[in-house]
């Protein structure tokens, strides 16, 4: 149920915020607690601003009312993805190559889940990593999550 309400969220919400300039980078749905939470990181190349957000929020809200494609009743936020954005797409992988990343993944890689190293980009369905001088290449299909690391 919450995959089938991120998608056709991900699907209203997309025109939208691609209409003001700014890039849907992911949607949740999940509950936490008594409610449900609808969540919509959107982002741009400077940042967003407070006011992208509460336009977002307003636009996306009335379309939500206009289509309900969620039956229930949850809670609607939209942020900035963080710091720590996840990577989703190839235009991701291009943009923050050259970028420390965090990658997780089902299974080992060279005997490790949790893996960080600079972001060199996609190569043939692989992330291509580069940790204490070496490329590695994480299979797509491996990963759980990508993420932004935090870099002090």
């Amino acid at each position: 149920m919450a995959k089938k309400a991120e998608t056709l969220v991900e699907e209203l919400a997309k025109p939208i915020i691609e209409e003001k300039g700014l890039e849907l980078v992911d949607v949740e749905y999940k509950k936490e607690g008594e409610n449900w939470v609808l969540r919509v990181f959107i982002d741009q190349e400077d940042g967003v601003s407070l006011e992208n957000c509460q336009e977002i929020s307003r636009m996306l809200s009335e379309q939500l009312d206009i289509d309900d494609p969620i039956a229930n009743s949850y809670l609607l936020e939209v942020s900035s993805p963080g710091i720590d954005r996840p990577l989703k797409t190839e235009k991701d992988y291009k943009r923050f190559s050259g970028r420390l990343i965090d990658i997780s993944t089902y299974a080992p890689i060279n005997g490790q889940r949790k893996l960080t190293g600079e972001l060199l980009g996609l190569k043939d369905d692989n992330i291509e990593i580069r940790i204490d001088g070496d490329e590695i290449l994480v299979p797509l299909d491996k990963v759980s999550q990508t993420r932004l690391a935090i870099e002090f």
